[in-house]
């Protein structure tokens, strides 16, 4: 279950139902502590979880909040590098931070409505040695932001975190960083790359543009208590 602000993209609870079937009471918790925190409730819902989790939602008036596919590709050693005209990419580095955060911010919340503490809750990926960030420049001035992570005991990069600011879409930049994502997670050593997207999305179809193919599909569920 997580937690990092009201209308934030990432609250939601993952992996509920994977191990085993989920009782009244396992999502008595999980409103309990979204409630507290005055935020709806939401649960991710796949192919892969128990039935009874299904049950218990549809009896407690959840609804679809959002519908996401999850797709990965094999790495290859001989990965492409991602180059556009005019743009430099390269990793970014803690005193580069808050240009990191403050693009992703005006990317995810294009009306200015970004949770509170947003831009502070991505800040850490910074200094976990896992993760891979990197910007990508214009006449020296950051447009864009992406973001992985290696998940050595899998094998597997995930990759999360990227957006464009709006005057420099259209270029093919975030086709630039997945691909200079996807060499270094390949250089080092992973051997699949993963990431979550919306269907029928430029985000989607730039994944499918370079080899990624859908593993399954999955819907966060929501419900809102003044609806109850």
């Amino acid at each position: 279950m997580m937690f990092v602000g009201v209308n934030s993209p990432i609250g939601h609870a993952c992996g509920l139902g994977f191990d085993g079937p989920v009782t009244a009471t396992d999502l008595d918790r999980l409103e309990e502590f979204y409630r507290s925190h005055g935020a709806p409730a939401q649960v991710d819902l796949c192919p892969l979880t128990d039935p009874s989790l299904l049950e218990l939602v549809k009896s407690r008036g959840y609804g679809i909040h959002e519908l996401n596919n999850v797709l990965y590709r094999p790495l290859d050693k001989n990965e492409p590098t991602g180059e556009v005209s005019g743009v430099s990419i390269r990793r970014s580095n803690p005193e580069e931070a808050r240009a990191f955060s403050e693009i992703l911010s005006r990317c995810f919340f294009e009306n200015g409505d970004a949770p509170e503490g947003f831009a502070e809750m991505l800040a850490p990926l910074f200094r976990f040695p896992e993760a891979l960030t990197f910007l990508a420049f214009v006449d020296g001035v950051p447009v864009a932001a992406a973001a992985g992570r290696v998940i050595p005991e899998h094998r597997i990069f995930a990759l999360f975190g990227a957006g464009t600011l709006p005057d420099f879409r259209g270029r093919g930049i975030q086709t630039a960083l997945l691909r200079t994502r996807m060499k270094a997670a390949a250089e080092a050593g992973r051997e699949l790359a993963v990431v979550v997207t919306l269907g029928g999305t430029i985000s989607y179809r730039n994944c499918v543009r370079v080899g990624f193919e859908v593993a399954y599909s999955k819907a966060t569920l929501i419900k809102h208590w003044d609806r109850a």
